[in-house]
């Protein structure tokens, strides 16, 4: 992205306003028909077709906005990011194939790695040329890093990695795996933890996809036998890598995809759109039971709108995010759920007679209700975000 005389940062400069103005004329002009889940020409893009539109957006001036522009970025703020966010939010958009580079390999770099990692990494993440998975959850230690077992053991100038790791989204596509192994044993815990930025074409990784519930692969177990890397595959000291886990994870969950409340008012509307296009949903609309549902989704949609931007405005001022990012998260995850059994509670009254858009809606929610069953387990269970409340926020007793 050429960086000088960008309209995206003359628009910037000009204000929230402008920028935003911005973003939606540029976003709703150029996003393809055929990539909006409320046009009745959509199709499924391919990942090429998400690759190429993801460029786009990130030439126009509408990724990035928080790097630095010696590695890409356009070194703007968290407000500005949060203003685009809102604007892909209110789109009918493919989610990122890069989420993994975008928001936690990318970030994690910029936290700990070498100048020489940042200039190799970054701009490549940014320009859609690398694509990332993240090798954190094994089978025994899902939420709970600290029982990981992957061992890295040092020999010279390079690492021998073993182990196995589990639920590893995007592992078949990736070039780059942010591997998360233990120098020490099990029982040192949070301590001797170390990142790797690992290329998955390395010899002894074997991927093996894991089919899910709405029969995709998208994610895998990933096998690590003797695979050996140089030192400078290391991201970081051998006992930081807990520490920089921690800190990006709990950003993650506080600031990354701020776009999500935005979005679940999206699907709410697509939702309203197809039950108004047919005469028999049209009537359930109006029963009492499904406004009350509706209107509690309205509510929860806002409470998240307002965590966000409470959240935005907290970090601006140089706050830490800390335990607060877990609120977010489940938050997000939970509300999602809500709205997803709410949209399935309608569309299953679409019969063969319905519609076109309504039938559809029923196989776009269907398909959307499996895959919020995991919200509450990806990018941390709910059960450890009411341990992290509890503990870290309310201070309470272990």
């Amino acid at each position: 992205m050429q960086q000088e005389q960008h309209p995206a940062l003359a628009a910037a400069a000009a204000g929230p306003s402008a920028y935003r103005a911005y973003a939606r004329q540029w976003l709703g002009e150029n996003l393809p028909q055929h990539m909006r889940a409320d046009s009745l020409e959509y199709r499924t893009p391919t990942l090429d077709e998400c690759r190429d539109w993801e460029a786009s957006i990130y030439e126009a001036g509408l990724a990035g906005m928080t790097w630095p522009k010696a590695y890409g970025g356009l070194g703007l703020t968290l407000r500005e990011h949060l203003v685009v966010n809102k604007e892909i939010g209110a789109l009918a958009m493919p989610e990122s194939v890069s989420s993994i580079g975008k928001e936690l390999a990318g970030p994690i770099i910029q936290t700990v790695g070498t100048e020489e990692q940042k200039q190799q990494f970054l701009p490549r993440i940014l320009a859609m040329k690398d694509y990332w998975c993240q090798g954190f959850s094994e089978p025994d230690a899902g939420s709970d890093l600290a029982r990981l077992r992957t061992k890295a053991v040092q020999e010279g100038d390079s690492w021998r990695i073993n182990g196995q790791k589990i639920w590893t989204s995007g592992a078949a596509k990736a070039h780059y795996c942010l591997l998360l192994t233990r120098t020490g044993t099990v029982e040192d815990k949070h301590r001797g933890l170390l990142m790797f930025a690992v290329p998955m074409d390395t010899p002894g990784i074997r991927v093996v996809p894991i089919k899910s519930i709405d029969g995709k692969e998208s994610f895998a177990e990933v096998f690590f036998d003797n695979v050996v890397v140089p030192d400078s595959a290391r991201l970081g000291a051998p006992d930081e890598g807990w520490n920089a886990a921690i800190r990006v994870l709990s950003i993650e969950r506080a600031t990354n995809r701020m776009y999500r409340a935005w979005r679940f008012e999206c699907e709410l509307r697509q939702l309203i759109a197809a039950c108004k296009s047919d005469p028999e949903l049209s009537k359930l609309l109006n029963d009492g039971h499904y406004q009350r549902r509706i209107g509690e989704v309205v509510g929860e949609i806002s409470v998240l709108k307002g965590l966000v931007e409470r959240t935005v405005n907290q970090m601006m001022d140089g706050e830490q995010v800390g335990a607060r990012g877990s609120l977010i998260k489940l938050h997000w995850s939970e509300c999602h759920q809500a709205f997803e059994s709410l949209a399935l509670s309608l569309v299953s009254h679409v019969t063969p007679r319905s519609s076109a858009l309504a039938q559809r809606a029923r196989k776009a929610f269907t398909t959307a209700y499996f895959y919020a069953r995991a919200e509450t387990i990806y990018a941390g269970a709910s059960e450890v975000q009411l341990d992290i409340i509890s503990q870290r926020i309310m201070d309470l007793p272990k």
